[in-house]
């Protein structure tokens, strides 16, 4: 007689999230976090993207940068959003006295229906 081989029951997998290397950590007693919320004026979501995104690199390489993140409205087209840590105020200063950062305020005023900024510090 034969022998009957088991059948295999199906386990369902669960969602698990994968933790994509980033170590969460306590931020320098002195860092400060900068959110900025940008709107487009009408028909100048685009360029502000292109304007916004040609920021990211040379900001980041910046003395003082230790997070510099765009984001845009998952639901709010023409909206973005920076999420910006820096090692100290004096750092985020700096950085708005950069020659990419002074071409971006030269430029800012066509393309922006709206801005909102605040500076956060990490409590825990």
């Amino acid at each position: 007689m034969a022998k009957r081989k088991a059948k295999k029951t199906s386990k369902r997998r669960t969602h698990k999230p994968r933790s994509r290397g980033l170590k969460i950590t306590k931020l320098p007693k002195h860092a400060v976090t900068l959110i900025v919320v940008l709107r487009a004026k009408e028909g100048q979501h685009l360029l502000l993207e292109a304007e916004l995104r040609a920021l990211i690199g040379p900001t980041r390489k910046e003395e003082g940068c230790l997070q510099y993140d765009l984001h845009r409205g998952a639901d709010q087209p023409g909206s973005f959003l920076f999420h910006e840590v820096w090692e100290t105020r004096e750092h985020h200063t700096a950085h708005t006295k950069t020659r990419h950062f002074l071409r971006w305020n030269a430029r800012k005023d066509a393309l922006l229906a709206a801005r909102e900024s605040a500076f956060w510090q990490q409590i825990a």
